[in-house]
Formats: structure tokens, C-alpha cells, sequence
């Protein structure tokens, strides 16, 4: 995968995550001591209900721009914290309250914001 279509990639998901109204998307260029990814589409949501939602709709989004889904963590109805690996990028969508908790941006505060806006 070349990095454009990483960025390609990562863009196409949060534009899926924002379809269904996710929160405070952020897509991060990792920095390159991070050689299992590129990018970090990050999101979250205030229910259940939406983050698996927004799963849906970055998943669909993806599957019909061709990219396949490497691994799926936190399938099920009450997960708090949804993963997808599509290789360069990994999605992250998370229940408000754990991603407060997480705070993966400021675990990774190195990596370079990406406008994902067209």
C-alpha cells in the first residue's frame, strides 16, 4: 500500500465516521517509529448504539473502495472500544468515556494532525 492510498484510506474512513455523527474524528500521520502504521483515524460517540454504527458505515465505506479488513477487535453490542485494522490504518472508535481514558491522541501528541475534510 502505497502512503498516498494509506492517507486515502484513512480519509475515506473518517468521512464514513462522520456520515453518522461521530465525534471529534482526528486522523493522525504517525510518527516513523510506529512501523506496524501510518495513520490513526480516531472517533467517538456517546452510545453503543452509534459507535456500532459507525463501524458499519467506515467498514461499508471501506469494502467498497476495495480495502480489506485485516482484523476486527471488539465486535459484540457493549463494547466500549471498536479496533479495525486495515493494515497502514487502524481505525479506533471508542464510547466517549473510554476515549477520554485512553487518550491515544496525546499518547501519540508527535504525529501530524491530517485535515480529512474535502
Amino acid at each position: 500500500m502505497t502512503k498516498n492510498s494509506a492517507e486515502m484510506i484513512a480519509k475515506v474512513a473518517a468521512r464514513a465516521a462522520d456520515e453518522k455523527k461521530a465525534d471529534d474524528i482526528q486522523v493522525l500521520k504517525m510518527p516513523d517509529v510506529v512501523a506496524e502504521t501510518e495513520y490513526f483515524v480516531i472517533s467517538s460517540a456517546l452510545t453503543h448504539v452509534q459507535v456500532r454504527a459507525i463501524v458499519t458505515s467506515i467498514t461499508e465505506a471501506l469494502k467498497d473502495a476495495g480495502v480489506e479488513l485485516l482484523r476486527y477487535e471488539g465486535r459484540g453490542g457493549e463494547n466500549d472500544w471498536v479496533l479495525l485494522d486495515y493494515g497502514d490504518v487502524v481505525v479506533h472508535v471508542f464510547v466517549e468515556e473510554n476515549r477520554r481514558y485512553y487518550d491515544l491522541e496525546k499518547l501519540w501528541s508527535d504525529a501530524e494532525l491530517v485535515s480529512w475534510r474535502e
